[in-house]
């Protein structure tokens, strides 16, 4: 991290100054701006606080949106027509912070301006950046701290239960209708596009009880199932943990949909960015039993295996099929955008490896039709990227 003197930096402390001062009644100093990276239209700070007439935090984070989120296309695939992924973050802060603080999942939400798109949050200080968690030398480091951050998840799922209505609301009063998250409007694209792609770009056919499973496990975007809030976007680079635990940043498409889905990401290797994660039978097992043990009292049928195993089989198989519809067609400009970090690699491998867990995981679970499918898709991948076995 470094300190940052360009006009943006100075722009965006004064629009945070004035909006403290409006919100407290009396002037607010923020000094020494520190970047902490954000993307090329946004601003992230870190501030600290000279002067404090209303006992804020020693330490704050401001995030402005500089743009407009028109014709932005994020590294997750998602499309922003307008300023809703501004308003869904700002909804979704004002939500999360109203959760007793045990349940909360990422920072505070201290003030925001709509106008000016910009964030005031609570600091969660010099956290461990949850990449650098995943690649630890000590395996059993690596296995506890999927754990936690399932167990993380697994908590915010369990106190946001039953509370889409209050969610809706507030997505309401800032001019936003549904409560689904962002992602939810690219699925039936990727239904339909998906088998398209793989015929003319690896020769491969979908089957019929293939098709039938993917139409299936699309509707754990729509109404209905175990919904629960999610920030959306459960990439690594957006998770930490400090002395609270572990901590989920950047809410621009936070929203309800099924809660399995956000167990599925991870098993799935994060399929909105272009990540690897090692995740053997145990680790994997471990990680959905941290998951399960948080939420199984709200969802009792879930202690059946079976039914738990059916429900990750259809978050896994819907995953494989947006990651395959942003990934798999040539695309510079989303490619270049996305953010590298220690678990990224090329596009190709990330495909391979994401079609070679939903081969193993049909396997294990006695689902051969989309076992065979997956490996002949495997198989086209290797030879379309050239890529080797392993």
């Amino acid at each position: 991290m470094t300190a940052m003197l360009a006009d943006p930096v100075t722009e965006a402390v004064s629009a945070a100054r004035d909006l403290l001062a409006r919100r407290t009644g009396a002037p607010v100093t923020l000094i020494d701006p520190i970047d902490l990276g954000g993307s090329g239209r946004t601003v992230v700070l870190r501030v600290r606080v000279g002067e404090n007439p209303f006992q804020l935090p020693r330490t704050l984070v401001i995030k402005q949106v500089r743009e407009s989120a028109r014709d932005i296309t994020t590294r997750t695939g998602l499309g922003a027509g307008d300023d809703t992924a501004f308003l869904r973050e700002a909804v979704s802060y004002q939500f999360s912070t109203a959760l007793a603080t045990e349940s909360r999942p990422g920072p505070a939400l201290i003030a925001y301006d709509l106008g000016a798109r910009l964030l005031v949050l609570s600091d969660l200080g010099d956290a461990a950046p949850f990449t650098s968690l995943l690649v630890h030398p000590d395996s059993s480091t690596v296995t506890n701290s999927l754990m936690a951050m399932a167990q993380a998840l697994g908590r915010m799922h369990a106190a946001t239960v039953g509370r889409e209505d209050d969610f809706g609301a507030l997505l309401a009063r800032v001019g936003v209708a549904g409560t689904v998250d962002g992602l939810s409007a690219q699925v039936a694209d990727a239904v339909a596009v998906v088998p398209e792609l793989l015929a003319s770009e690896l020769r491969v056919e979908v089957p019929c009880s293939v098709s039938t499973a993917v139409a299936r496990a699309a509707k754990l975007f729509g109404p209905g199932g175990m919904r629960a809030f999610s920030p959306s976007d459960l990439c690594p680079d957006n998770v930490t943990v400090n002395g609270e635990g572990v901590r989920f940043m950047d809410y621009e498409w936070g929203g309800y949909r099924d809660a399995t889905l956000d167990v599925a990401y991870n098993l799935m290797s994060y399929p909105g960015c272009l990540c690897r994660l090692e995740l053997s039978p145990e680790r994997a097992g471990a990680m959905v039993d941290a998951w399960r043990a948080e939420v199984v009292g709200i969802w009792p049928q879930l202690a059946d295996d079976a039914v738990l195993d059916a429900k990750l089989f259809d978050a896994q198989l819907i995953w494989l099929w947006l990651t395959t519809y942003w990934f798999l067609p040539e695309d510079d400009t989303r490619n270049a955008a996305l953010r590298e970090h220690h678990l990224s690699v090329p596009r190709s491998r990330a495909l391979i490896v994401r079609w070679t867990i939903m081969a193993n995981y049909a396997e294990r679970v006695g689902n051969t039709d989309t076992a065979a499918f997956a490996r002949s898709v495997v198989d086209g991948l290797r030879t379309r990227f050239d890529a080797p076995l392993t």
